[in-house]
């Protein structure tokens, strides 16, 4: 049985493939169209996947959509009703609406076919369903209470769950206008960041203030006796104005969501290229830590009314990754899953899911431990890519590029890093990767200057190898998908500053040498050279989305200051290009 999964009409647009429940592929949007956090159908990721998997959309049995217009929809109409007037906002919801109803439609434009031959059955799955399978059904948990939450998906921002085998129970939700993803958006905007998207940026400025706005913040978002939260609506305009989104061109924008009650209150807002002060950083602060005490009150609620040991989340909140290595220490939990792409465009994976264990009563097939779902080349088509663009290029074997990649590194140089197939979510996992030496203090600068040309306050990632983690890092587990932040042991913040946050954490990712054996073997190479088990990680690309294939990849080398680019065994070191 196929299931093709799909993200569609919203930001971060994605498409995957399940063949007898077991993912095949699965890719964003973006990727192919290299538009960060494309948006609208993703038809370009449909037909990506039916090429990987060797079929065609007549070999699919049943389509899943994560949205569902009949959700809430009483509810809907009655707050458009008493809230709001009809505008472009409302507008837009009615129009998405169709466009949900008419996939086999989009399906036969994009594909060049006969909407009539598509014989595939078309599912809408609620958005938080599909947020709560992504992650359940990838955990290997056959029991887990589940939480997902984010800023809005089909009249819902928060929804929790107790996953039992196939099936998943819904205990509670929370509707429109309250979310606490809309909080951190409001913020995220009002501190300068306007794009869709830049809320890790919030989380990454956050180390460098104080929390010196709990009591403002207080009176923004409570706490509620159900165990979730509300808004107070007078800092907001959602609830009587909309959320603003448009894609035009496949680029997702958000109007700003916030009051004058909130520029009252805390001042003028940041513009986009204004300096940050110590106010910007303190507000930032605060923001997360009202974040981390709002999402801990509802996980600890969560634990009281479920008693399990396990718990999986999902959706644009469970992002947060400071917030996510501190659950396990902080609340009652002993086991903890977050999905490699636990944003919006998971929920593909997860409505596909949903239909197969929840709908069809299929049991459970193990556990996800790998997000390299994507795009994969062959020798041949990066000889033949390499060849047309006349690089200087050796082949080489996997144990030799090791070992002048590694010396390169030492030396202080910027490695790309291309193997294997693309990974599935917004993380680099040692697939599309640039490297550098996380012992080097000045790695970031360098990086930046190179490369990256990002803001100064966001952190580099370190990936380390599994076995050593306990020796760099405290209270860590297992973090495959680079999802959770901890605290770096004191001994080891002078070995690795490059990866060190000024507040002396690292969001790290755990190489296993199962499921991970080529960048094993990479760090491994530069463990026996330093002694340091430890590589510096970000993800491959310059204020684009994530390279997805060799030509993506030597763009980017090419128009940066990349030392060496390996595309596979092929390794391309800087001259004179």
């Amino acid at each position: 049985m196929y299931i093709l999964g799909l993200n569609a009409f919203h930001g971060d647009s994605s498409a995957c493939i399940l063949k007898d429940g077991v993912i095949q592929i699965a890719i964003e949007e973006e990727r192919i169209r290299r538009v960060k956090h494309w948006a609208g159908f993703p038809i370009e990721a449909i037909k990506f996947c039916l090429k990987d998997c060797g079929i065609s959309i007549y070999d699919i049995d049943h389509i899943t959509i994560s949205k569902d217009p009949m959700v809430n929809k009483l509810k809907k109409i009655r707050h458009t009703l008493v809230n709001s007037s009809f505008t472009k906002s409302t507008i837009q919801r009615i129009l998405n609406a169709r466009k949900i109803n008419s996939i086999k439609e989009m399906l036969a434009l994009g594909l060049k076919i006969n909407e009539n031959s598509i014989t595939a059955q078309i599912h809408n799955i609620e958005h938080h369903r599909s947020h709560l399978a992504s992650s359940f059904y990838a955990s290997g948990f056959k029991n887990s209470a589940l939480l997902s939450i984010d800023g809005f998906g089909d009249f819902t921002s928060t929804m929790t769950a107790i996953g039992k085998n196939e099936d998943i129970e819904v205990l509670d939700s929370l509707l429109y206008p309250h979310s606490l993803g809309l909080f951190y958006t409001a913020f995220t905007q009002y501190l300068g960041f306007p794009n869709y998207g830049d809320e890790y940026k919030i989380m990454g400025l956050a180390p460098y203030g104080k929390n010196a706005f709990e009591k403002e913040l207080s009176d923004v978002i409570q706490f509620s006796e159900n165990g979730f939260f509300e808004l107070n609506l007078a800092y907001f305009i959602h609830h009587k104005e909309g959320v603003k989104m448009t894609w035009d061109g496949g680029v997702p924008e958000i109007e700003p969501v916030y009051s004058d009650k909130l520029i009252e209150i805390f001042g003028s807002a940041r513009l986009k290229d204004e300096p940050l002060t110590d106010y910007h950083r303190n507000l930032a602060t605060s923001v997360q830590c009202k974040t981390e005490e709002i999402m801990l009150h509802v996980i600890n609620n969560l634990y009281y009314k479920t008693k399990l040991d396990s718990l999986c989340i999902a959706g644009g909140v469970a992002q947060n990754s400071v917030v996510n290595g501190k659950i396990l220490q902080k609340t009652k939990f002993k086991q903890l899953y977050i999905p490699p792409a636990g944003h919006d465009a998971g929920t593909a994976i997860g409505s596909a899911m949903f239909l197969y264990h929840h709908v069809l009563k299929h049991p459970t097939v193990g556990s996800m431990e790998s997000g390299a779902l994507g795009s994969k080349f062959s020798d041949q088509e990066i000889e033949t890519f390499l060849d047309s663009v006349s690089a200087d290029y050796q082949k080489l074997t996997a144990s030799e590029i090791d070992h002048k990649v590694t010396d390169c590194i030492i030396a202080g140089g910027v490695i790309g890093w291309f193997q294997g197939r693309a990974e599935f979510g917004p993380r680099a996992l040692g697939h599309r990767s640039i490297l550098a030496d996380p012992r080097r203090a000045d790695a970031k600068e360098i990086l930046n200057t190179k490369i990256k040309r990002r803001e100064s306050f966001r952190p580099f990632a370190p990936s380390i190898l599994k076995e050593y983690v306990s020796e760099y890092f405290e209270g860590a587990d297992s973090v495959p998908f680079m999802e959770k932040v901890y605290p770096v042991k004191e001994d080891k913040k002078l070995i690795i500053p490059a990866v060190t946050h000024v507040d002396g954490t690292g969001r790290l990712q755990t190489v296993n040498k199962n499921t991970e054996p080529r960048y094993h073997a990479l760090i491994s190479a530069f463990f026996n050279k330093t002694g340091v088990p430890v590589l510096l990680n970000t993800s491959f690309n310059e204020n684009e989305p994530i390279v997805n294939s060799p030509e993506d990849a030597w763009k980017c080398f090419f128009r940066t200051q990349m030392d060496m680019l390996v595309l596979e065994n092929y390794l391309i070191i800087r001259k004179s290009y």
